[in-house]
């Protein structure tokens, strides 16, 4: 497959992205600042739309940047797959949910695959981004593209390099994040490594494409195992009657062999609730059961229902029962000042508050309503945060804890407040109406 390297050093491929969210968006924004010109691929032409036009729908990527990418011919949206014949490379940015019964959804991944591969010509490459099992690139999305009567890595290069964006952090964008790759021979390594070489500074190389599959994955379990160690370790010190958070912060001055994680009401994001269930379906494959994850999984899990109990404990101190009651939620982003509630460990507390009669609002100042779900049946619009809507409420629980809240004035107006991120420990006015859950 002479040309596609020197295409690719001198900034001549064309890349294309499947996928135009909190992955793909920013992926497409990183090849187009380095030269590059992108095609980006979505199914929601609504979407597409908002792009073209140079506005940007996700609320941490600049609408600026959008448009800077498009009026330079760096950035081209579009809903017509066949045009993935003009890309050199094609990078499948898809979301892996799980389904209702929490077992990985690859609907996303062979969808892309369907529609790409009668469009697929000799000497592209195809990059997997999608966090997954390892082996879903050459047992699941390979039989796909190879229905083009081309073979991987004798036609075209495949390989897997799993995404590590992080919404919202400003010290590290995608051009800054080292990316592991693997492909499914040398020349698929070689190939993989020379396009994200030449847009992000430093590339990890990985021995295969399981590898590289599995290096996601151990990120997330790692951080959902020691989340998990916090949550508990919260439990057991409310009980014990001791600061959970006055304990992490001083174990963390050890200059060695410590890292802090700190607790909460259960895991957000794409990645991480999502992640190690993958990792334990593929491991029953091999007859082996991943205990300690899986435990893990259950821990944070469980956790806005302790978020609960810990406002009907509250409730009750004040002679008051839950069932009736006024709860305000605050935040239902993943986390703090982002507009993505993927995830979101709140739309199982408001659940759980309306299951247990209480009559629930919310507020955020980047989610106006909640948005259509497919395992939660949530319909509400965020309300303001006016001094009358607060004296509404007899209980705040605050969940996400958004740096544009006014959490003094929260508690000076709610009787009762239970926080579930030490978003009040600024707060110095009536510190006896806030519980710690």
């Amino acid at each position: 497959m002479p040309g596609l390297l020197d295409k690719i050093h001198s900034r001549e491929a064309k890349v294309g992205i499947v996928g135009l969210g909190y992955v793909g968006l920013p992926l497409s924004l990183a090849f187009g600042r380095s030269g590059f010109p992108v095609i980006g691929f979505d199914v929601d032409p609504g979407k597409v739309q908002k792009l073209a036009l140079g506005q940007s729908y996700i609320r941490h990527i600049d609408s600026a940047a959008v448009r800077e990418a498009v009026s330079r011919g760096r950035f081209e949206p579009t809903t017509d797959f066949s045009r993935a014949r003009e890309a050199d490379c094609l990078i499948i940015c898809v979301p892996t949910p799980l389904t209702l019964a929490r077992e990985p959804d690859l609907s996303y991944i062979t969808g892309t695959g369907e529609s790409l591969w009668p469009h697929l010509r000799a000497g592209q490459l195809v990059v997997l981004e999608s966090t997954t099992y390892p082996g879903t690139t050459e047992e699941c999305l390979r039989p796909i593209l190879e229905k083009s009567g081309l073979r991987a890595g004798t036609d075209f290069h495949l390989a897997f390099s799993p995404e590590r964006e992080d919404p919202g952090n400003p010290s590290f964008h995608t051009a800054k994040i080292p990316k592991v790759v693997g492909g499914m021979t040398p020349d698929c390594l070689a190939a993989a490594t020379a396009l994200y070489g030449a847009a992000i500074e430093r590339v990890v190389p990985v021995s295969s494409t399981r590898a590289a599959e599995l290096t996601k994955l151990l990120e997330n379990i790692y951080r959902s195992v020691n989340i998990a160690l916090v949550n508990e370790l919260k439990m057991l010190c409310h009980r014990m009657g001791i600061d959970v958070f006055e304990v992490i912060d001083a174990a963390a001055t050890k200059p060695f062999g410590f890292q802090p994680f700190y607790p909460g009401p259960g895991l957000g994001g794409h990645c991480i609730p999502i992640d190690p269930f993958y990792l334990t379906w593929k491991a029953r494959e091999f007859e082996f059961s991943t205990r300690f994850i899986e435990l893990a999984g259950e821990i944070n899990s469980g956790m806005p229902l302790y978020v609960v109990q810990r406002t009907m404990e509250a409730l009750n101190e004040a002679g008051r029962p839950l069932k009736g009651s006024r709860v305000l939620v605050l935040g239902i982003a993943y986390k703090r000042d982002v507009d993505d509630m993927r995830e979101s460990p709140a739309i199982r507390v408001i659940e759980l508050l309306r299951e247990r009669g209480a009559e629930v609002a919310y507020h955020d100042p980047y989610i106006p309503s909640v948005p259509p779900m497919r395992a939660h049946k949530v319909t509400l619009a965020s309300v303001p945060l006016t001094a009358e809507e607060l004296r509404r409420h007899d209980a705040a629980v605050i969940v996400t804890d958004h740096s544009t809240v006014d959490y003094q004035a929260v508690v000076d107006a709610i009787p009762i407040v239970v926080d579930a991120r030490r978003a009040t420990a600024r707060v110095e006015r009536h510190r006896e109406r806030i519980y710690h859950a």
